[in-house]
């Protein structure tokens, strides 16, 4: 078929338009095949590359993990009316407890409805 193309076209006749559309399927078909197997390439390279770090941060979070300081399994009981154990940061208990009491009337609400996660100064 497609020597009988080349032959015709270089003869200079006029392609009939079975030939043409015969053609033409075959172009379409071969830049369709060349766009799928270049999208499976970038498909399957992503895949990689996700695994890759994937990888690398699961390695990252083991070294970091053996850093962290232990969690003791038995918290001490909560004061009544408190909302547990406030961690701080390089601040004093003094500014501490004025944080928390500047936080609660600014929120116009008792210190005691409140939670407190951690204090840390920002310097």
């Amino acid at each position: 078929m497609l020597t009988l193309f080349l032959e015709v076209a270089a003869s200079g006749e006029k392609l009939s338009f079975q030939d043409t559309a015969i053609t033409a399927v075959l172009g379409y078909a071969v830049v369709f095949a060349g766009l799928f197997a270049l999208m499976g390439v970038l498909y399957l390279s992503g895949a990689i590359f996700k695994k890759l770090n994937a990888r690398k941060a699961a390695a990252g979070q083991a070294e970091a993990a053996p850093a962290a300081p232990a969690v003791p399994e038995t918290p001490a009981a909560a004061a009544p009316g408190s909302a547990g154990e406030v961690k701080r940061y390089s601040v004093s208990d003094r500014e501490a407890a004025m944080i928390m009491a500047i936080v609660a009337d600014q929120l116009q609400k008792p210190v005691n409805e409140l939670r407190f996660k951690s204090i840390k100064e920002v310097k």
